[in-house]
């Protein structure tokens, strides 16, 4: 069995994040979103949140689960049985980023990244774009998926 991971802190998770599962679906028999804990970050929204609105995003897809982890992520792989780690590059500096994280994770866990390049519309969304705009009171409601929404708690 063919599986991924797709880690990140998802605060929130975006419609940039959504594409890249939905590209990486037909390569994987499962794919594993990993929901980030770092006790180092303050988070917007709390770990429950992050994972109920990723799972009522996927809840009619068989093949994604949704999980937190709070250690390394090859240590997360390694526990899920993943071959490949998957992200998504919007801009060189992302690029610049994953190709060392995707280096070191390679060396010491064996695991293999598969990069995604952002679609031209996802380029510019980002979590960090999206709290800033909820911070200020903007409507950042077209760079969420609307069934992840739903699953606010």
């Amino acid at each position: 069995m063919k599986t991924g991971i797709f880690v990140g802190s998802f605060d929130p998770f975006t419609t940039g994040h959504d594409a890249i599962v939905r590209r990486a679906l037909p390569l994987f028999d499962r794919i594993v979103i990993g929901v980030g804990i770092n006790e180092r970050k303050k988070y917007m929204y709390s770990t429950q949140v992050r994972l109920a609105r990723i799972e009522a995003l996927y809840a009619d897809e068989p093949k994604v689960e949704v999980k937190s982890y709070n250690d390394l992520t090859v240590d997360f792989a390694r526990r899920e049985g993943a071959q490949f780690i998957i992200k998504g590059v919007r801009s060189i500096k992302d690029f610049e980023y994953e190709r060392e994280q995707a280096d070191i994770n390679r060396k010491i866990g064996g695991v293999d990244t598969v990069l995604f390049y952002a679609e031209p519309q996802f380029e510019s969304v980002s979590s960090s774009m999206v709290r800033e705009l909820i911070h200020f009171g903007k409507d950042a409601s077209d760079f969420i998926p609307k069934k992840a929404e739903a699953g606010r708690k």
